[in-house]
Parts: structure tokens; sequence; C-alpha cells
């Protein structure tokens, strides 16, 4: 094959590969639906549709606050509680993985960046929903269960994206102290930690919004906040209930989501 050949073919493959995988995909889908077994709609399933409908449509509005302390307005504070809380330890533990997983070079093996990052990977393997039934089973249900399974998801979440800050930041500050005899505490605390400190700030917030959701879902399995009235409104068909618990959990998350967008634009 001569080379004006092979470049074409190369043109040809690149102009038309699109369609090989288009095929591939729609391949592995088709695929992927034939195994669904579906059984069909239950008899019931046109009322309870027109019922769930009905319910979100009309929301129990005396739920808001009714000075109980299991209203929505005191749920969705605990809710937020939760979230906050989870986080904030999660980023203090966070740092000393995150300068673990990022470094490169260490001296014996339980201290190399390969470790610190399997550490991680291992701590995020656990989904939220499944650290909060473990904890539950130990500590009883409730906020504190909530609390623990949020902040130690989180930290395999903020340790990576902490340790990709370290490993991407701007080293000029550092060798600048370095050259004028800075020991390696000056270096930490004059360079290291003014760069790094607002984009590990702006990863805060950003992880705050994600467990912000997921403490309203935790709660489904008895570990507080607003999810576990939401669950017990589900089971016994009280859709003006979980109506007025979804339009809480969204007005929420999209207060929230906006505060940590406008406070992570002043950051980085």
């Amino acid at each position: 094959m001569t080379l004006d050949s092979a470049n074409q073919l190369k043109k040809v493959w690149q102009r038309w590969q699109w369609i090989l995988w288009m095929i591939v995909i729609a391949i592995i889908y088709i695929w992927a639906i034939g195994g669904i077994k579906f059984s069909g709609l239950q008899d019931s399933a046109g009322s309870v549709s027109k019922s769930i409908l009905s319910g979100l449509v009309s929301p129990e509005w005396s739920y808001v606050y009714d000075g109980s302390g299991e209203d929505l307005i005191s749920l969705i504070f605990q809710t937020l509680a939760i979230a906050f809380l989870g986080t904030f330890i999660s980023a203090i533990i966070s740092v000393p993985f995150a300068f673990w997983a990022a470094r490169s070079i260490k001296e014996r093996f339980f201290l190399r960046s390969g470790s610190g990052k399997v550490v991680l990977t291992l701590i995020r393997t656990f989904p939220e929903i499944v650290l909060a039934i473990m904890f539950i089973k130990a500590v009883g249900p409730g906020s504190y269960a909530g609390v623990l399974a949020v902040s130690i998801h989180s930290i395999g979440m903020l340790g990576k994206l902490f340790s990709e800050a370290i490993e991407n930041m701007d080293r000029g500050a550092e060798e600048a102290v370095n050259s004028v005899g800075g020991n390696a505490a000056q270096v930490f605390m004059l360079a290291t930690l003014p760069i790094i400190t607002p984009e590990f700030v702006s990863y805060t917030l950003y992880r705050f919004e994600i467990a912000v959701r997921s403490a309203a879902i935790l709660g489904m399995v008895g570990a507080g906040g607003i999810g576990t009235p939401m669950i017990f409104a589900i089971q016994t068909r009280n859709w003006p209930r979980v109506g007025i618990i979804l339009l809480g959990i969204i007005i929420m998350v999209l207060v929230i989501d906006t505060i940590s967008e406008q406070m992570r634009k002043r950051l980085v």
C-alpha cells in the first residue's frame, strides 16, 4: 500500500468513523433494552397517576410551618445542617489526605502519592446511602448517621479535588520563598497556602451543593432531614404532602446553588 493510499484511507476513516460508532452504540442500546422485562402497567396505574399529579399540583400548604419541629421549614434547616456539618468536617480531614495523594516523591511505600489516591478511591467507592444504612446500624437512626455518611463520602471526593489543585498549582511563589532562604514551614505558609486556599474553598462550596441534595435523600433511609417525612408520605400516599416537600427541596437547592455559585465566582 502506497503512502497516498494510506492517507486517503485515513481521511475516509476520520470522516465516516462516526457512523461505525453510532452503529456500535445502537447495538449496545438494543442489547440493553432487550434485557429489560416489562410486565405491563398495573390496573391502578391511571388512578394512582392522577392522585400523584393532583397532590403535586395542590400541595399541603399547612405543612410548611406548624411549630412542631417536624414541619417543612424545620426539616429543611435540619437537612442544611446535616449537609453543612458533613461538608465542614470532611473539608478539614481531606487536607492531609490531599497532600498525601498529591505528592509524587516519597521515601516510603505507604507515603507514596499512589497509595494516597488508592485510599481516596476506596473511600469514594461506598455510596452515601450505603454509608448511611451502615451508620444507622451503628449509631441509630437520625441526623448523626446522616452527618457521618456525608462527611465520610465527601472525604474521598474533596481529597481528590484538593490533591488535583495541589498538583496543578503554580510553583513560582514556592521557588521565590526558597530562593531567599525560606524553610519548609515558611514556604507552606507564605506561598503554598495562599495559592491553594481559594480553590479549596471553591471546591468545598461545590461539594456542599451536592451534599444538600444527598442529605435530602439520606432521610429516606432514616438518616434525618427532609427525606424521612417524604418517604412516609409516599408510603401512605399522601401526595399533597409529597408535593409541598418536593417544592421545598427545589427551592432549597436553587437558593443554595445560586449563593454558592456567586461565592465561587468571587473566590476563583
